[in-house]
Protein backbone atom coordinates (compact mmCIF):
# COMPACT_ATOMS: atom_id res chain seq x y z
CA UNK A 1 0.00 0.00 0.00
CA UNK A 2 1.30 3.45 -0.91
CA UNK A 3 1.91 5.77 2.05
CA UNK A 4 1.84 9.46 1.21
CA UNK A 5 2.55 11.57 4.28
CA UNK A 6 1.14 15.01 3.67
CA UNK A 7 2.60 17.97 5.57
CA UNK A 8 0.16 20.85 5.48
CA UNK A 9 1.90 24.24 5.64
CA UNK A 10 -0.30 27.02 6.99
CA UNK A 11 -0.23 30.21 4.95
CA UNK A 12 -1.04 33.06 7.32
CA UNK A 13 -0.53 36.81 6.83
CA UNK A 14 3.22 37.60 6.55
CA UNK A 15 4.31 33.94 6.47
CA UNK A 16 7.84 33.45 5.14
CA UNK A 17 7.52 32.19 1.57
CA UNK A 18 11.15 31.03 1.48
CA UNK A 19 10.43 28.48 4.21
CA UNK A 20 7.23 27.31 2.49
CA UNK A 21 9.02 26.74 -0.81
CA UNK A 22 12.15 25.37 0.86
CA UNK A 23 10.24 22.71 2.77
CA UNK A 24 8.42 21.60 -0.37
CA UNK A 25 11.77 21.34 -2.21
CA UNK A 26 13.37 19.40 0.67
CA UNK A 27 10.55 16.86 0.71
CA UNK A 28 10.78 16.43 -3.07
CA UNK A 29 14.54 15.85 -2.83
CA UNK A 30 14.03 13.38 0.02
CA UNK A 31 11.44 11.50 -2.06
CA UNK A 32 13.95 11.22 -4.89
CA UNK A 33 16.55 9.85 -2.50
CA UNK A 34 14.03 7.37 -1.09
CA UNK A 35 13.50 6.21 -4.66
CA UNK A 36 10.05 4.76 -4.14
CA UNK A 37 6.57 6.06 -4.76
CA UNK A 38 5.24 3.69 -2.09
CA UNK A 39 6.37 5.96 0.75
CA UNK A 40 6.83 9.70 0.22
CA UNK A 41 6.31 13.16 1.68
CA UNK A 42 4.11 15.80 0.11
CA UNK A 43 3.83 19.48 1.07
CA UNK A 44 0.49 21.21 0.68
CA UNK A 45 -0.66 24.74 1.48
CA UNK A 46 -3.53 25.48 3.84
CA UNK A 47 -5.26 28.77 4.49
CA UNK A 48 -8.01 29.94 6.82
CA UNK A 49 -11.43 30.52 5.25
CA UNK A 50 -12.68 33.63 7.03
CA UNK A 51 -16.28 32.81 6.11
CA UNK A 52 -16.48 29.55 8.05
CA UNK A 53 -13.31 29.58 10.18
CA UNK A 54 -12.02 26.34 8.64
CA UNK A 55 -8.60 25.52 7.20
CA UNK A 56 -8.81 24.68 3.50
CA UNK A 57 -6.22 23.14 1.21
CA UNK A 58 -5.13 25.48 -1.58
CA UNK A 59 -4.69 24.38 -5.18
CA UNK A 60 -5.20 20.71 -5.98
CA UNK A 61 -7.76 19.21 -3.65
CA UNK A 62 -7.95 15.74 -2.15
CA UNK A 63 -9.85 14.09 0.65
CA UNK A 64 -6.67 13.10 2.52
CA UNK A 65 -6.13 14.51 6.00
CA UNK A 66 -2.51 15.68 6.48
CA UNK A 67 -0.25 13.81 8.87
CA UNK A 68 0.96 17.14 10.27
CA UNK A 69 0.15 20.84 10.10
CA UNK A 70 3.18 23.13 10.17
CA UNK A 71 3.27 26.85 10.95
CA UNK A 72 6.23 28.43 9.09
CA UNK A 73 8.17 31.44 10.40
CA UNK A 74 7.01 34.97 9.80
CA UNK A 75 9.03 37.86 8.46
CA UNK A 76 10.65 39.26 11.55
CA UNK A 77 7.78 39.79 13.98
CA UNK A 78 5.67 37.59 16.27
CA UNK A 79 2.19 36.60 15.09
CA UNK A 80 -0.46 38.89 16.53
CA UNK A 81 -2.98 37.67 19.09
CA UNK A 82 -5.83 38.41 16.66
CA UNK A 83 -4.39 36.22 13.90
CA UNK A 84 -3.46 33.53 16.40
CA UNK A 85 -6.97 33.34 17.85
CA UNK A 86 -8.53 33.04 14.40
CA UNK A 87 -6.55 29.85 13.76
CA UNK A 88 -7.17 28.43 17.24
CA UNK A 89 -10.29 26.30 16.68
CA UNK A 90 -9.16 24.47 13.51
CA UNK A 91 -5.74 23.78 15.03
CA UNK A 92 -7.28 22.41 18.24
CA UNK A 93 -9.67 20.24 16.22
CA UNK A 94 -6.85 18.87 14.06
CA UNK A 95 -4.65 18.08 17.06
CA UNK A 96 -7.52 16.52 19.00
CA UNK A 97 -8.21 14.20 16.05
CA UNK A 98 -4.67 12.78 16.22
CA UNK A 99 -2.75 15.14 13.93
CA UNK A 100 0.76 16.38 14.68
CA UNK A 101 1.29 20.15 14.83
CA UNK A 102 4.63 21.89 14.34
CA UNK A 103 6.01 25.41 14.18
CA UNK A 104 9.15 27.31 13.23
CA UNK A 105 10.38 30.51 14.87
CA UNK A 106 7.45 32.87 15.57
CA UNK A 107 5.05 30.21 14.30
CA UNK A 108 4.93 28.96 17.89
CA UNK A 109 2.78 32.01 18.73
CA UNK A 110 0.01 30.51 16.59
CA UNK A 111 0.16 27.20 18.48
CA UNK A 112 0.31 28.99 21.82
CA UNK A 113 -2.71 31.18 21.01
CA UNK A 114 -4.59 27.99 20.19
CA UNK A 115 -3.82 26.75 23.72
CA UNK A 116 -1.88 23.74 22.44
CA UNK A 117 1.35 24.65 24.24
CA UNK A 118 -0.10 25.26 27.69
CA UNK A 119 1.84 23.21 30.21
CA UNK A 120 4.22 22.06 27.48
CA UNK A 121 7.87 22.83 26.78
CA UNK A 122 8.39 24.78 23.56
CA UNK A 123 10.88 27.03 21.82
CA UNK A 124 10.77 30.08 19.57
CA UNK A 125 13.16 32.72 18.23
CA UNK A 126 15.34 34.11 21.03
CA UNK A 127 14.42 37.68 20.04
CA UNK A 128 10.76 36.94 20.79
CA UNK A 129 11.24 35.35 24.22
CA UNK A 130 10.16 38.35 26.31
CA UNK A 131 6.91 38.83 24.41
CA UNK A 132 6.26 35.10 24.33
CA UNK A 133 6.68 34.75 28.10
CA UNK A 134 4.43 37.75 28.66
CA UNK A 135 1.64 36.46 26.40
CA UNK A 136 1.92 32.78 27.34
CA UNK A 137 3.12 32.44 30.95
CA UNK A 138 1.86 28.84 31.20
CA UNK A 139 4.19 27.60 28.44
CA UNK A 140 7.60 26.30 29.56
CA UNK A 141 9.84 28.23 27.18
CA UNK A 142 13.19 26.54 26.44
CA UNK A 143 14.80 29.33 24.48
CA UNK A 144 18.19 27.57 24.31
CA UNK A 145 16.71 24.60 22.43
CA UNK A 146 16.75 24.49 18.63
CA UNK A 147 13.98 21.89 18.48
CA UNK A 148 11.58 20.56 21.11
CA UNK A 149 9.94 17.33 19.95
CA UNK A 150 7.01 16.22 22.09
CA UNK A 151 5.84 13.69 19.52
CA UNK A 152 2.45 15.25 18.85
CA UNK A 153 3.80 18.82 18.98
CA UNK A 154 7.16 19.97 17.57
CA UNK A 155 8.54 23.51 17.85
CA UNK A 156 11.73 24.85 16.26
CA UNK A 157 13.62 28.04 17.12
CA UNK A 158 15.27 30.42 14.62
CA UNK A 159 14.00 31.66 11.26
CA UNK A 160 16.13 29.12 9.36
CA UNK A 161 15.25 26.27 11.71
CA UNK A 162 12.75 25.11 9.09
CA UNK A 163 15.69 23.13 7.68
CA UNK A 164 16.10 21.29 11.01
CA UNK A 165 12.37 20.71 11.37
CA UNK A 166 12.15 19.54 7.76
CA UNK A 167 14.91 16.98 8.33
CA UNK A 168 13.19 15.80 11.52
CA UNK A 169 10.01 15.17 9.53
CA UNK A 170 11.98 13.36 6.81
CA UNK A 171 13.53 11.23 9.56
CA UNK A 172 10.13 10.52 11.12
CA UNK A 173 8.31 9.51 7.95
CA UNK A 174 11.02 8.30 5.54
CA UNK A 175 13.71 7.08 7.94
CA UNK A 176 17.19 8.09 9.10
CA UNK A 177 19.02 6.85 5.99
CA UNK A 178 16.97 9.13 3.73
CA UNK A 179 17.28 12.01 6.22
CA UNK A 180 21.08 11.78 6.38
CA UNK A 181 21.43 11.62 2.61
CA UNK A 182 19.03 14.56 2.20
CA UNK A 183 21.17 16.60 4.61
CA UNK A 184 24.33 15.68 2.68
CA UNK A 185 22.70 16.62 -0.62
CA UNK A 186 21.62 20.01 0.71
CA UNK A 187 24.93 20.54 2.57
CA UNK A 188 23.20 21.20 5.87
CA UNK A 189 23.90 19.67 9.28
CA UNK A 190 21.72 16.66 10.08
CA UNK A 191 20.15 16.16 13.51
CA UNK A 192 22.51 14.44 15.93
CA UNK A 193 21.34 10.90 15.35
CA UNK A 194 22.69 7.86 13.55
CA UNK A 195 20.45 5.20 12.01
CA UNK A 196 22.09 2.25 13.75
CA UNK A 197 21.14 3.65 17.16
CA UNK A 198 18.48 6.32 16.82
CA UNK A 199 15.10 5.57 15.38
CA UNK A 200 12.79 8.44 16.27
CA UNK A 201 9.77 7.48 18.35
CA UNK A 202 6.73 8.19 16.19
CA UNK A 203 3.69 8.28 18.47
CA UNK A 204 0.68 6.62 16.83
CA UNK A 205 -1.96 9.35 16.98
CA UNK A 206 -4.19 8.74 13.98
CA UNK A 207 -5.74 5.48 15.22
CA UNK A 208 -9.21 6.98 15.51
CA UNK A 209 -9.88 6.08 19.15
CA UNK A 210 -11.12 9.40 20.57
CA UNK A 211 -10.99 8.12 24.15
CA UNK A 212 -7.31 7.12 24.00
CA UNK A 213 -6.03 10.35 22.41
CA UNK A 214 -6.50 12.58 25.51
CA UNK A 215 -4.54 10.06 27.56
CA UNK A 216 -1.72 10.11 25.00
CA UNK A 217 -1.67 13.91 24.90
CA UNK A 218 -1.47 13.96 28.70
CA UNK A 219 1.45 11.50 28.68
CA UNK A 220 3.36 13.78 26.29
CA UNK A 221 2.86 16.80 28.56
CA UNK A 222 3.02 15.17 32.02
CA UNK A 223 5.74 12.56 31.35
CA UNK A 224 8.01 13.65 34.27
CA UNK A 225 5.28 12.88 36.82
CA UNK A 226 4.17 9.56 38.27
CA UNK A 227 1.47 8.51 35.79
CA UNK A 228 -0.66 5.58 36.91
CA UNK A 229 -2.90 3.37 34.81
CA UNK A 230 -5.82 4.57 36.92
CA UNK A 231 -5.09 8.21 36.11
CA UNK A 232 -4.75 7.42 32.40
CA UNK A 233 -8.02 5.49 32.44
CA UNK A 234 -9.75 8.48 34.05
CA UNK A 235 -8.37 10.77 31.35
CA UNK A 236 -9.84 8.41 28.78
CA UNK A 237 -13.12 8.06 30.67
CA UNK A 238 -12.74 4.27 30.74
CA UNK A 239 -12.33 1.51 33.27
CA UNK A 240 -8.75 0.34 33.75
CA UNK A 241 -9.12 -3.01 32.01
CA UNK A 242 -10.97 -1.45 29.08
CA UNK A 243 -8.38 1.31 28.86
CA UNK A 244 -5.46 -1.14 28.77
CA UNK A 245 -7.13 -3.19 26.05
CA UNK A 246 -8.02 -0.20 23.89
CA UNK A 247 -4.67 1.51 24.43
CA UNK A 248 -2.86 -1.60 23.24
CA UNK A 249 -5.12 -1.91 20.22
CA UNK A 250 -4.74 1.79 19.31
CA UNK A 251 -0.98 2.19 19.81
CA UNK A 252 0.42 -1.30 19.48
CA UNK A 253 2.14 -1.11 22.86
CA UNK A 254 1.38 -1.06 26.57
CA UNK A 255 0.95 2.26 28.34
CA UNK A 256 4.17 1.53 30.29
CA UNK A 257 6.21 0.97 27.11
CA UNK A 258 4.67 4.06 25.53
CA UNK A 259 5.56 6.24 28.51
CA UNK A 260 9.13 4.90 28.48
CA UNK A 261 9.47 5.82 24.80
CA UNK A 262 8.23 9.35 25.51
CA UNK A 263 10.59 9.78 28.47
CA UNK A 264 13.65 8.43 26.65
CA UNK A 265 12.91 10.62 23.63
CA UNK A 266 12.96 13.66 25.94
CA UNK A 267 16.14 12.41 27.62
CA UNK A 268 17.87 12.27 24.22
CA UNK A 269 17.08 15.95 23.65
CA UNK A 270 18.39 17.00 27.06
CA UNK A 271 21.59 14.97 26.61
CA UNK A 272 22.16 16.40 23.15
CA UNK A 273 21.59 20.05 23.98
CA UNK A 274 22.79 20.47 27.58
CA UNK A 275 25.46 19.51 30.12
CA UNK A 276 22.87 18.44 32.68
CA UNK A 277 24.28 15.59 34.83
CA UNK A 278 22.89 12.15 33.96
CA UNK A 279 21.20 11.68 37.34
CA UNK A 280 19.47 15.04 36.90
CA UNK A 281 18.36 14.07 33.38
CA UNK A 282 16.83 10.91 34.83
CA UNK A 283 14.88 12.95 37.38
CA UNK A 284 13.73 15.53 34.78
CA UNK A 285 12.17 12.88 32.57
CA UNK A 286 10.46 11.01 35.38
CA UNK A 287 12.89 8.42 36.79
CA UNK A 288 13.61 8.56 40.51
CA UNK A 289 16.19 5.77 40.17
CA UNK A 290 19.11 6.80 37.88
CA UNK A 291 20.26 3.20 37.48
CA UNK A 292 16.82 2.19 36.22
CA UNK A 293 16.92 5.13 33.80
CA UNK A 294 20.31 4.01 32.44
CA UNK A 295 19.02 0.47 31.88
CA UNK A 296 15.89 1.62 30.07
CA UNK A 297 17.86 4.17 27.99
CA UNK A 298 20.38 1.56 26.84
CA UNK A 299 17.66 -0.96 26.05
CA UNK A 300 15.74 1.51 23.86
CA UNK A 301 18.59 3.51 22.33
CA UNK A 302 21.39 0.95 22.22
CA UNK A 303 23.89 3.27 23.92
CA UNK A 304 24.41 4.42 27.47
CA UNK A 305 23.39 8.02 28.22
CA UNK A 306 27.09 8.98 28.51
CA UNK A 307 27.93 7.39 25.15
CA UNK A 308 24.97 9.13 23.53
CA UNK A 309 26.13 12.50 24.85
CA UNK A 310 29.72 11.92 23.70
CA UNK A 311 28.59 11.12 20.19
CA UNK A 312 25.86 13.68 19.65
CA UNK A 313 26.21 16.61 22.03
CA UNK A 314 25.48 19.78 20.06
Amino acid sequence: MNQIFEIGIIIYPNAQEAAVLGLADMFEIANGIAGTAARCLHASRWQLDENNGELNRLGKTSGKTPAALLVPPGKGAPISAEIGRSYGEPLRTFHASGGTVASVCGGSFLLAEAGLLEGRTATTHFAFQEEFRHRFPKVKLAIDRLIVDDGDIITAGGMMAWTDLGLKLVDRYLGSTVMLETARTLLIDPPGREQSYYGTFVPPLNHGDAAILPAQHWMHSAFPTDISVGALARKAGLGERTFLRRFGKATGMTSTDYLQQVRINKAREILQFSQTPIDQVAWEVGYSDPSAFRKVFQRIVGLTPNDYRRRFHA
